[in-house]
């Protein structure tokens, strides 16, 4: 088994990580772009943590406007196994309240504007997503909320957006009525990336508003966010060093073959392949690529 290098993504309200021991700034260049900001790498209880701001520090990048693909490629290059996406989002149900954590298990993609996909023309390949979530990464992420008193809640279908407006009426109600427990804007085409990266991928869904489908939240304002991020992100500062302190210091095997993503994915002969894209799948790609 490899080393595990736990991942962590900072959304709103998170730009850095609290706890991060014998910590260096990193500039990682990608093939993809340039990334949302420089690697934090360190560590937490002597396990690898490396820390990425979504949105950089200071809130620089709306959702259409990260480099998504290059956000995952730099994660990858820097030995990345396990990723840990912590994410705002608004809730269609009233037994999720702000300031609830939502294991969430299932996506619904409504973005459009997005590069989805490390693969395309000149080596094609279509990876399954019909469990976006790595079982065992979820499972130790609500052994860590539990250990720690902070109230999770298992499962539940996140609503990616396209942004950066909130949702009209009409679009909460849609969304409230198909049974889907919250809504962000940025977990798609994130998840899609960290699978045909090969990464164990996991949502922590931290509920800042009802959105606008509820009677006595009429409008979701910055302001009202802003003021359960803080708390929010307290909470997901000791979340993620309980999980640091309980994880396995050699990456285990994903159950549903989340890390081996790739095994069966690529369809495009190997005499077929553009040879420039294959040089940008180093990092993605190389362990399927170089036996091909």
């Amino acid at each position: 088994m490899s080393k595990a290098v736990l991942g962590i993504i900072g959304g709103s309200g998170i730009y850095d990580l609290p706890g991060l021991e014998k910590v260096r700034s990193k500039t990682v260049k990608s093939p993809w772009g340039t990334p949302s900001g420089p690697l934090r790498i360190g560590e937490i209880a002597g396990l690898p943590v490396v820390f990425l701001s979504r949105h950089s520090p200071g809130h620089r990048l709306s959702p259409s406007d990260i480099n998504y693909r290059a956000n995952i490629d730099v994660l990858k290059r820097a030995g990345v196994t396990d990723l840990v996406s912590l994410s705002a989002c608004g809730s269609f149900k009233e037994e999720l309240p702000p300031g609830t954590f939502v294991l969430v298990d299932q996506f619904v993609d409504r973005t459009y504007k997005r590069e989805s996909s490390f693969f395309g023309k000149g080596c094609v390949a279509h990876v399954s997503m019909a469990h976006p979530v790595s079982p065992r990464l979820r499972i130790h992420l609500a052994e860590a909320a539990m250990t720690e008193g902070i109230a999770v809640v298992r499962d539940g279908t996140y609503v990616c957006i396209e942004g950066p407006q909130f949702s009209t009426l009409a679009e909460s109600l849609t969304y409230k009525n198909l049974g889907y427990a919250v809504i962000g804007m940025t977990n798609m085409p994130e998840a899609k990336l960290a699978r045909e990266a090969e990464l164990c991928y996991a949502t922590v869904a931290m509920v800042t508003d009802f959105d606008c489908w509820h009677p006595d939240h009429d409008a979701v304002t910055v302001q009202d966010i802003i003021k359960v991020l803080t708390a929010n992100a307290e909470k997901a500062a000791r979340l993620v060093a309980r999980l640091a302190k309980d994880f396995a210091r050699q990456h285990e095997p994903c159950p549903i073959g989340s890390d081996r993503a790739l095994d069966n994915a690529l369809i495009t002969a190997p005499n077929a392949r553009d040879p420039r894209l294959v040089k940008k799948l180093d990092a993605v790609a190389g362990r399927v690529l170089r036996k091909k």
